[in-house]
């Protein structure tokens, strides 16, 4: 028997008595992380790259939002000898005003002197707590004191940041979860953890500003939630020179609240990564024996070292661990001012810069809008979500292409959205595949290395094809799950897919896809651990697609999908050479539909939907039938327009038969 054996970088293809494979287990804030092994520099400077990309289109902010004025006030000075403090708002957005307290040097002349954020954790009173366990003011006023500039600002909800029609009365906390909880805001990323990561960009760009602050000197330190909050900017914003997080980054529990949990973000990454794509930039882990960042000096710190050794910056990160409870009290804070002493004053003798006595200003003298009342165009909370939407249509139509370089623009921009919107692309890997003579069925399991389950599948091939002078052709079919249209219940194709077979085409049918079940997924933050049904689905797609390139790399490959899938494979449409797409006679516009089990995805909308996936296949050959009249396709016809390629984008509103897919798949030939 001849028999042909490739070996291809593209997806794993083991040969499977279709055995049942177990679920892969879900995962949640708790569930234990352990670092990727990286052994070269440019391999984590690709993955750090990743994670940017990927903490931005969770957060809602790809492309970037535009940064309009902030319009900032600053007013409500304070003397106290060697430091003054400040009141200070401003609009991260238009309609939504940031407050807080601006302490600065005095006595050391007008600088410029390094800018440090600090964003508080979900302490009770916010920017107002001064307790042993965790003082803002502490930490504000000594930096102020040793010759810095710090600003301490609200979380969403606390204090001054809040929306005009939020409760009163209530503990800072409960308005702080209101904002992004509607189930629709996850369909354009909108979020509490997007806004605060906006804001806390936002309050970076307001000290920057500043006359008396040096950019290249600025730092953000803040515990708890505000620890995440300053692993995440350090994550997206290379502006700052110095970060320290305190008892947050661990590899057990990744953050408790809606404020560190947004769509997508730890599906792949823990917070152990997101804090090591700051390297080689200076940066302390401050932990406690008494949380979850209690194996440090164990775990979480010589991880992130591995990453510091491979920039040659080895004394640019410290961790350290104190026998605490969860806190930021003076032994931590001490341990900061020393980190910040050393790489941003350049002090001589950092390790001296002790915390002095101090006294907290009274909270009536630190708030911002002293009577409760906010400023006459901020924006109530609903009015505010609807002008983030309103905001990501206008950056989308801005995109849709109107020429050759409009296109390119617009690949640039949107294939790294699409990439982590839809977590969908294979790693690299290897293909064994062998071949028999004449058409034989064969049952694989495609899966990567480490995956605990696999896309089961029959492969029919004509090995004829291999000796033919012009690239040969491979058809991947996809039904919804438990669909029979292209396969019976041996696995065996039928229809079109055994039909296409027949003439001479090699075939791919999906059978069962890699996970089965799934758990609600709306609940205790399941999209930002998990892939939906969708994303699973499309993920599935794109390696059977990778796994039939990599047999015959001169085969074009054609992805055929029916009913649900049929919009999955739009989704997939850049992992495949042509696309056939059955759209269901969906309605785009409705939010409701796309929150169906199988068609949610976080962010689909900042694609344009299911427009994004197609325009970035262009110019390959599209068929998409059975669109109706409520699925919109102007930016893809825009798109080929652009490219002079209309004549391979085939669009009718009516279902078309197998029959009629199989004279267009022909044609391709």
């Amino acid at each position: 028997m001849k028999r042909l054996a490739r070996l291809l970088p593209f997806a794993v293809v083991t040969w499977s008595c279709y055995a049942v494979e177990l679920p892969a287990p879900m995962k949640d804030l708790n569930t234990p992380r352990v670092f990727p092994e990286i052994k070269t520099r440019a391999e984590w400077e690709t993955r750090a790259k990743d994670i940017r990309t990927q903490v931005l289109v969770s957060c809602g902010l790809w492309p970037l939002p535009e940064k309009t004025p902030l319009g900032a006030h600053i007013f409500g000075r304070i003397e106290r000898g060697d430091y003054t403090v400040e009141k200070v708002y401003f609009q991260t957005y238009p309609g939504f005003y940031l407050a807080g307290n601006l302490y600065r040097p005095l006595g050391k002349g007008n600088g410029p002197f390094p800018g440090i954020l600090n964003p508080h954790g979900h302490w009770a009173e916010g920017r107002m707590a001064d307790t042993k366990d965790g003082s803002i003011a502490a930490r504000c006023i000594s930096f102020a004191r040793q010759g810095m500039i710090a600003f301490s600002y609200d979380m969403v909800g606390y204090n001054d940041s809040r929306f005009p029609d939020s409760p009163i009365g209530k503990s800072f906390y409960e308005p702080h979860r209101m904002f992004g909880t509607n189930r629709t805001d996850q369909l354009w990323n909108i979020s509490l953890m997007g806004l605060q990561t906006w804001n806390t960009i936002r309050a970076l760009d307001f000290l920057a500003s500043l006359p008396d602050v040096d950019t290249k000197r600025l730092g953000c330190t803040g515990a708890s939630g505000g620890g995440t909050q300053t692993f995440m900017l350090g994550a997206v914003d290379d502006r700052l020179a110095a970060q320290a997080p305190c008892v947050m980054v661990s590899h057990t529990m990744q953050g408790g609240c809606s404020c560190e949990n947004a769509p997508s973000l730890r599906v792949e990454y823990s917070n152990m990564e997101v804090s090591a794509a700051a390297a080689p930039r200076p940066q302390i882990l401050v932990a406690a024996t008494g949380d979850w960042t209690k194996t440090t000096l164990e775990v979480e710190g010589p991880s992130i070292q591995k990453i510091y050794d491979l920039f040659g910056a080895t004394d640019r990160l410290r961790f350290v661990r104190y026998d605490f409870g969860h806190n930021y009290n003076q032994a931590s804070r001490e341990a900061v001012y020393d980190w910040f002493g050393h790489w941003l004053l350049h002090y001589p003798d950092p390790a001296s810069l002790k915390e002095q006595p101090y006294e907290k200003e009274r909270d009536e003298d630190l708030r911002v809008f002293t009577d409760g009342k906010l400023l006459d165009d901020a924006l109530p909370k609903d009015k505010f979500t609807e002008s983030l939407k309103q905001a990501h249509r206008e950056r989308w139509q801005a995109l849709v292409p109107k020429s050759k370089a409009g296109v390119e623009n617009f690949k640039a921009m949107m294939l790294p959205a699409w990439r982590r919107t839809l977590l969908a692309e294979v790693q690299p890997a290897t293909v064994t595949v062998s071949v028999t003579p004449g058409f034989t069925d064969h049952g694989v399991t495609l899966r990567e290395p480490g995956e605990a389950t696999g896309v089961e599948a029959t492969w029919t091939r004509a090995a004829d094809n291999f000796r033919k002078p012009r690239p040969s052709a491979c058809v991947v079919f996809a039904a919804p799950d438990g669909d029979a249209k292209f396969c019976d219940a041996s696995g065996a194709p039928v229809g079109i897919a055994k039909k296409l077979g027949q003439e001479g085409f090699s075939t791919l049918v999906t059978r069962n896809y890699s996970t089965v079940g799934f758990s609600n997924q709306f609940a205790n933050f399941f999209t930002t651990y998990n892939r939906t049904k969708l994303q699973s689905r499309v993920r599935d797609l794109t390696l059977a697609c990778k796994a039939a390139q990599g047999v015959d790399q001169r085969a074009r490959l054609i992805l055929v999908g029916s009913g649900r899938a049929g919009l999955w494979s739009l989704l997939a449409a850049p992992a495949a050479d042509s696309v056939v797409a059955d759209c269901g006679a969906l309605d785009v516009a409705s939010d409701e539909a796309l929150l169906e089990p199988d068609l949610f995805c976080p962010g689909i909308r900042n694609l344009g939907t299911f427009q994004g996936a197609a325009m970035l296949a262009a110019p390959h050959p599209l068929l998409l039938h059975n669109t109706g009249d409520k699925f919109p396709t102007d930016a893809i016809r825009a798109t080929y327009r652009a490219l002079g390629a209309s004549k391979k984008l085939r669009i009718e509103s009516r279902k078309l038969t197998d029959a009629e897919i199989a004279q267009w798949i022909a044609s391709l030939k």
